[in-house]
């Protein structure tokens, strides 16, 4: 498409609905009616553009104007709790459903990863030998271990751990941009350390120690790190095969899935490090508080299996860009 010609041709409507839109409340009844049609033609237009030449400055200028165009229509903004509420019932869950394969994939491969470096570790006395001194070791899995949930204040460890793991898995998706090998390393990373730890604990014995204290919290926060994980690859394997999308547009619309991966994870990962600052240290009947780490689990599965599948079945993506009205046009 020769955007010179198309900015020449369909400009007067564009600057005449940007005067409309700055005469706000003054309008009769004509120009009212004018503004809409103007305002669903700009969509369309802006539709156009994003397509077959996606101007990075065009589509700038036209997002901006249909936007303003839209508020202008549509009279007072909607409540933001409608937004909250949408994405926490539609766009977060219809990614996660969506991405489904991705995480559950990365939860197999991570910890058929992290079992076999814990064998390895418990099979190998020279492997725990070459990862600290005899003293250290035993400290470790004595006292180190169970002692990290309580040895500070449950509301400060709770948000600790919630800062650092939403840290950790904004990594994991912003980096996908770079073809999805930083991802990569924060998964290779994670399940190191867990099969590491595992495998020296159950080396010296304290193997339910580590399960009843892994468990609780460890169900959904691993989880959100697979899911983090997910969208990290997802966009990175975009850039490789957009599909019939042209890469521009594929790598904006899973780009914008990513972010609503990243905001939605910041809810569960408060849950778990509730779950971790409050119950993992703080509840010595081990039943109950893996019974807590298995409910939330459940719970988390369960919200996005049901609103997931719904939403998807209704064509919902999790990309979360405003979709304005579009005028309709022949062919």
């Amino acid at each position: 498409m020769d955007v010179d010609a198309y900015v020449a041709a369909h400009n007067p409507d564009w600057n005449r609905l940007e005067q409309l839109i700055n005469r706000g409340r003054k309008l009769t009844g004509a120009e009212a009616d004018e503004l809409v049609e103007l305002y669903q033609r700009t969509a369309t237009h802006l539709s156009v553009v994003r397509s077959s030449s996606p101007d990075p400055e065009l589509v700038g200028r036209l997002s901006s104007l249909v936007a303003r165009g839209r508020a202008a229509v549509a009279g007072a903004q909607a409540p933001m709790w409608r937004d909250v509420s949408r994405f926490a019932t539609v766009t977060f869950p219809a990614v996660a459903y969506r991405l489904r394969w991705w995480w559950l994939g990365n939860a197999v491969l991570g910890n058929l990863l992290a079992l076999a470096l814990a064998i390895w570790v418990v099979q190998n006395p020279e492997v725990q030998a070459s990862v600290g001194a005899p003293e250290e070791i035993r400290r470790l899995v004595e006292e180190d271990f169970a002692n990290y949930y309580t040895e500070h204040s449950a509301g400060s460890f709770a948000f600790q751990v919630w800062i650092n793991n939403a840290w950790v898995s904004a990594v994991a998706i912003i980096f996908g941009i770079l073809l999805g090998i930083p991802t990569v390393y924060v998964l290779l990373l994670n399940q190191a350390n867990l099969g590491l730890t595992a495998g020296l604990m159950f080396a010296h014995g304290k193997g339910d120690i580590f399960f009843g204290l892994i468990l609780p919290h460890g169900l959904l926060e691993l989880t959100a790190v697979y899911l983090a994980v997910a969208g990290g690859l997802k966009l990175g394997w975009t850039i490789i095969d957009p599909g019939r999308r042209t890469r521009g547009q594929a790598l904006a619309e899973e780009g914008r899935a990513a972010v609503s991966i990243a905001i939605g994870l910041v809810a569960v990962l408060f849950v778990s490090g509730l779950i971790e600052g409050f119950v993992t240290g703080w509840v010595h009947v081990t039943w109950l508080r893996v019974g807590i780490g298995v409910v939330a689990e459940l719970t988390f599965l369960t919200y996005v299996i049901v609103l997931g599948r719904r939403a998807t079945r209704k064509g919902e993506t999790g990309d979360a860009e405003l979709r304005p009205d579009l005028a309709p046009v022949a062919g």
